[in-house]
């Protein structure tokens, strides 16, 4: 196959990189509408509680668990075939969600979907560190950023809107069938614009490795995300204290294979990146935050009584000032520094703090100007935290490095829904009028402010003058 050199703009970067972020909005368009489609979905199918419960988590156990594979798939096996492989997948599999005739199909589809999600998301990330030059790939990340800020305004109101309307006769079967166009986009776009890219030198995938970290992410995530519906079982407290057994087996593993000569499905040397161990941990302290994402949700549809849709709507300040501070993240950033993320934090921990005031009645009609300032940090937060990750890593380890940024979103998303989620319910207790869910959203919103302000202290722990994108280690520039 032709090679591309990375340090040269690919002439068809700009038309590439739309095709490329519809391979990042679709997964996380998906984790929004499905909430709002639930109700439907139960009384069309006749789905008990743990099959509504499955819908969800099969969806996003399977992808947090498969998405470091995924990446090195792309490094081995070529970026835009896996690319173009995975839209293919999930645009099928999306059909066969819409078209389900019970819930176990539909549990099936999404399963399906989680694992083409995982071939095709981590491609994005990869695929914009090697096409992009130094001096692009900030203004690049931050359309990647402001995508994610698309796809939760996308969620919300396009899921309230395809539920409510019932276009051409379906209900909560437009959720899913929305996909089927936006898929066959992108997928035509990734074979006419997309330039392969995969690592230099021919590597075997490592097995092993997949099945032990397979077994050891699955050990971790599936209780995390089934923990609190099912009560914490002795089992699902078992599967959490086998886990650091099974981390533990998986990096010895690793560590032989690489002693051996081996290609590992981790490199171990990536932690050794200027930024990226720090990096890693902001990203997880910045995504425990989803679990304001559930509690705001249930505090506004249990609390306040409002429709899905008038919830949906209550999001737009912090959605839509995420996505225009992303918009404007990469200028914040020339000029700011590492100290973006700093302010960044800041700004949400401020705004999280005036939110919080407003709940608890202290502040009356604060809460969206509260809500306004957090999406302006969290914008500002995310596409920096992303650069701070990849920006000094090899180009040949772009997409485990990618992968493993994404799984550390889903591992965070899902501890923090699960820790979080279950201080504000412990807190609801028996209580269902207003006050009781507002006390309980406060208590939840103030647990993301202590995370928040541990992100912004690692934030002063990165390098000052992180290395260009362009520059590799010692393994020098690779082509692709």
């Amino acid at each position: 196959m032709s090679t591309l050199d990375t340090h040269t703009a690919d002439p068809r970067r700009w038309l590439a990189l739309p095709v490329l972020l519809t391979g990042a909005f679709l997964p996380i368009l998906d984790f929004n509408v499905v909430n709002l489609a639930l109700p439907s979905i139960r009384q069309n199918l006749g789905a008990t509680s743990s099959e509504i419960e499955f819908i969800i988590s099969a969806y996003a156990a399977t992808y947090a668990v498969f998405l470091i594979t995924g990446g090195r798939l792309g490094d081995l096996f070529g970026r835009k075939r896996m690319f173009v492989t995975g839209v293919a997948g999930f645009t099928l599999a999306s059909a066969l969600c819409g078209l389900a005739p019970t819930a176990g199909v539909l549990i099936a589809a999404r399963i399906l979907q989680g694992l083409t999600a995982t071939i095709m998301a981590p491609q994005v990330l990869a695929s914009i560190r090697v096409l992009f030059p130094p001096s692009e790939q900030g203004r690049a990340l931050a359309l990647y950023g402001a995508t994610f800020g698309f796809a939760n305004i996308a969620g919300q109101l396009l899921g309230g809107a395809l539920v409510s309307f019932h276009p051409l006769g379906f209900t909560w079967q437009a959720i899913f069938l929305i996909n089927v166009p936006i898929g066959l986009v992108a997928f035509v776009g990734g074979l006419a614009f997309l330039r392969d890219s995969r690592a230099e030198q021919a590597q075997r995938l490592d097995v092993g490795g997949v099945v032990l970290l397979s077994i050891a992410l699955g050990l971790l995530v599936y209780p995390l995300v089934e923990g609190r519906e099912t009560g914490w079982p002795m089992w699902i407290i078992a599967m959490l204290v086998a886990a650091p057994f099974a981390f533990a087996l998986f990096v010895r593993f690793e560590t032989r294979l690489t002693a051996s000569g081996g290609s590992p499905l981790v490199e171990f040397a990536l932690l050794r990146e200027p930024g990226f161990a720090v990096g890693v941990a902001m990203a997880f302290a910045l995504y425990m935050l989803s679990s304001f994402y559930l509690t705001f949700s249930v505090y506004l549809q249990g609390g306040l009584h409002l429709s899905p849709l008038q919830a949906g709507l209550a999001t737009l300040p912090y959605a839509v000032a995420y996505f225009l501070a992303s918009l404007v993240s990469a200028s914040v950033t020339a000029r700011l520094g590492k100290f973006a993320l700093t302010v960044g934090f800041a700004l949400q921990v401020v705004g999280f703090s005036v939110a919080l005031l407003a709940v608890a009645g202290t502040l009356p009609g604060g809460l969206d100007v509260g809500l306004a300032v957090a999406g302006l940090g969290f914008g500002t937060v995310m596409p920096s935290v992303i650069k701070a990750v990849i920006g000094g890593v090899a180009p040949k380890h772009a997409g485990l490095a990618s992968g493993i940024v994404i799984s550390t979103f889903q591992i965070a998303s899902a501890l923090g829904v699960a820790i979080i989620g279950g201080v504000f319910y412990a807190d609801l207790g028996v209580g269902h009028d207003e006050a009781a869910f507002g006390h309980a959203f406060a208590v939840a919103l103030g647990c993301n402010v202590v995370l928040l302000v541990v992100g912004g202290a690692l934030s002063l722990f990165l390098p000052g003058q992180p290395r260009p994108f362009g520059k590799a280690t010692s393994t020098g520039a690779s082509r692709s």
